[in-house]
This record gives structure tokens, C-alpha cells and sequence, in this order.
């Protein structure tokens, strides 16, 4: 087995160092490298500088976005941005909920919101944890009842990373409270803005900011991918 890299993956490494070199903003690089905290401009900035290239969402097929990319280019993409002090991309929205979207959402939900996660217009945040719940989804306690073309959603969510700069949130919420404890969960697109959301103080001290975002909801719309 030949673990070298062909003459096209070098090729390509030669390619990412020279967008680096080119387009990764020192200033940046020099906070990821010396571990200190980005701000949300500076990640929107890198956001954006990946996404021009079309180099944003690399794990995504082309035919929404994603450059067509082999296991063997992302790899080398991402050890090139970790030497260079690249910042690691924000992962919810291009991570977590695009590949979601693109196998299970409809044609009109793919089309609204994966052009949205690419450009960065929506910025997300995960509901997954809740006070007494946390890995153990049978213990999920936030509730959604559909009424009409929307669902009214009452519970609480917490370990919502960097939800202070979030206007959207997915939430595992409970739709049947008949099913067994480990069914009857659903996944929601809520509107951080929609009556009834509520977050904390982003600046409450004792936690790390992208770690204690709480979100209360009441009242709170949501829309469910595929359905």
C-alpha cells in the first residue's frame, strides 16, 4: 500500500498554501495560533473569504455548493489551515444542519436555506442539551405542538455554543408524548427571533461565553425539515 501523496494531492497542497499565504488575514492567524478568543467579525471575515474561494462547505456535493472534494483533499486542506493558524470553521450551520437539509429536507427547504449557511446571512447554534438532559435524549423535555403551518415549542436549552451571536437554532424537540421516551423526537428550525425566545446575558460571568448561552422558549415557533 503506497500512503504517499499522488502528483495531483501534492499539487493541490501547493494550491491551498498559496490561498493561505494569499488570503488568510495574519491577524487572525496570529490570535489561532496564540489561542486567544475570535471575535464573530473575525470569523465571518474567514467565513467569507472560504466561501468566495467555494472552499467553504468542503464536505458538500457541488450540486449545492461543495467543491467536489476527495477524503484525501479535505485532509490536506485541513492539516494546511491548522500549520497556517487558520481558524476552525464555526460548525453548526455548514457542519451539523447543512448535511441534514441536503439528505432529508425538501427541494423548497434546501433551496432557502443551504444558499443562506454558504453566504453566512444565518448564523446557527445548536438545541440539542437541556438542563436534565444531555446525551440521553429519552430524557428531552422540550415539547413542540404543531398548530397549523408551525409548531409552538416550550422548553429550555442549554450548551448552545455561541448562541449570543445566533439567529437561528436547531432544536430535538418532543412531538409525541405517547411514543416510548427514545421516539417521538423531532428536529426544528426556530427563529431566534420568534415571541417567546428569550437567551441570557452573553457577558454573566463564571462560564465561557460560547459555552453558556441558555435559551428559554415559550410560545416559540419552528419549522421541521421535510415536513
Amino acid at each position: 500500500m503506497d500512503l504517499n501523496f499522488t502528483p495531483e494531492e501534492e499539487a493541490f497542497r501547493a494550491e491551498v498554501q498559496a490561498f493561505l499565504k494569499e488570503r488568510l488575514p495574519q491577524r487572525i492567524a496570529h490570535k489561532v495560533k496564540a489561542g486567544q478568543r475570535l471575535t464573530k467579525a473575525d470569523q465571518d471575515e474567514w467565513h467569507a473569504i472560504l466561501n468566495e474561494r467555494g472552499w467553504y462547505a468542503n464536505h458538500w456535493p457541488q450540486a449545492w455548493g461543495g467543491p467536489g472534494w476527495t477524503p484525501v483533499q479535505k485532509f490536506i486542506f485541513d492539516h494546511e489551515c491548522a500549520l497556517a493558524g487558520g481558524p476552525r470553521i464555526v460548525p453548526f450551520g455548514v457542519n451539523m444542519l447543512g448535511p441534514v437539509l441536503i439528505k432529508y429536507g425538501n427541494e423548497a427547504q434546501k433551496r432557502y436555506w443551504l444558499p443562506r449557511i454558504l453566504s453566512g446571512e444565518d448564523w446557527w447554534c445548536q438545541g440539542y442539551s437541556e438542563p436534565g438532559a444531555g446525551s440521553d435524549l429519552a430524557s428531552l423535555k422540550t415539547t413542540a405542538v404543531r398548530q397549523g403551518d408551525h409548531y409552538i415549542v416550550n422548553g429550555q436549552k442549554t450548551w448552545t455554543t455561541q448562541g449570543q451571536h445566533a439567529n437561528m437554532i436547531f432544536c430535538l424537540v418532543r412531538t409525541d408524548r405517547e411514543a416510548k421516551p427514545q421516539e417521538g423526537i423531532s428536529f426544528l428550525l426556530v427563529d431566534m427571533q420568534s415571541p417567546g425566545v428569550a437567551a441570557p446575558d452573553p457577558h454573566a460571568r463564571r462560564r465561557p461565553r460560547s459555552q453558556r448561552s441558555v435559551l428559554h422558549r415559550r410560545e416559540s415557533t419552528g419549522r421541521k425539515p421535510g415536513g
